[in-house]
């Protein structure tokens, strides 16, 4: 089975080629022009040995929201497509995550029923380089597309870019669990028989 899938979404505000392979070994080529979100998709696609190519440009003159929400998007929708029916995966899955002073638990039902709850702690610090809100809205999204109930939790933590580097390796880290494919699953992993 290849759980691969390419994407190319355009638009006014932004321009965004992709492609995705779940049963990677977290090969990457990230370019949004947002250093700092690089680094974070950097850190999901290495901790779940996704290979990602992905190649965003937008308008981060006016600011960085349409980028990081449409990569989100695009991001959602490959997952989703590459999983296809889901069948056999085990659907759900969890990781726990420390980064210095920040912990988070991040919680993947893949159920088609999308769902974000995202919890930063009222401790974090805001670095001004990089709003924090737009991960949010990139998780959001991802979750929409993707067709997964996402819960992010941060425990605790301070530094912004601790939180935020230990939220991305935990969703890395939780979707590699959700997406694993188990023998023992003939089709969807659902009591009703279908997702």
């Amino acid at each position: 089975m290849v759980r691969k899938f390419e994407i190319e979404r355009k638009t006014k505000e932004t321009q965004i080629d992709l492609k995705l392979n779940l049963d990677g070994i977290g090969r990457t080529e990230i370019t949004t022009g947002i250093p700092f979100f690089d680094h974070m998709l950097t850190l999901f696609t290495t901790h779940g040995f996704f290979d990602l190519f992905l190649d965003a440009k937008g308008d981060i003159q006016v600011d960085y929201h349409h980028t990081v929400e449409d990569v989100g998007l695009v991001l959602g929708e490959a997952v989703s497509k590459a999983l296809g029916a889901r069948t056999g995966v085990k659907r759900y899955g969890y990781a726990a995550t420390p980064m210095d002073d920040a912990f988070t638990t991040v919680t993947i039902d893949l159920s088609n029923r999308p769902y974000l709850v995202y919890n930063l702690p009222a401790t974090m610090v805001i670095d001004s380089s990089f709003d924090a809100q737009l991960i949010k809205e990139f998780f959001r999204a991802f979750s929409v597309k993707g067709g997964m109930n996402l819960h992010i939790l941060t425990m605790y933590g301070e530094n912004q870019h601790h939180i935020l580097e230990s939220i991305f390796k935990s969703t890395g880290r939780a979707l590699d669990q959700a997406i694993t494919l188990d023998s023992r699953i003939p089709g969807v992993r659902s009591s009703k028989g279908l997702l």
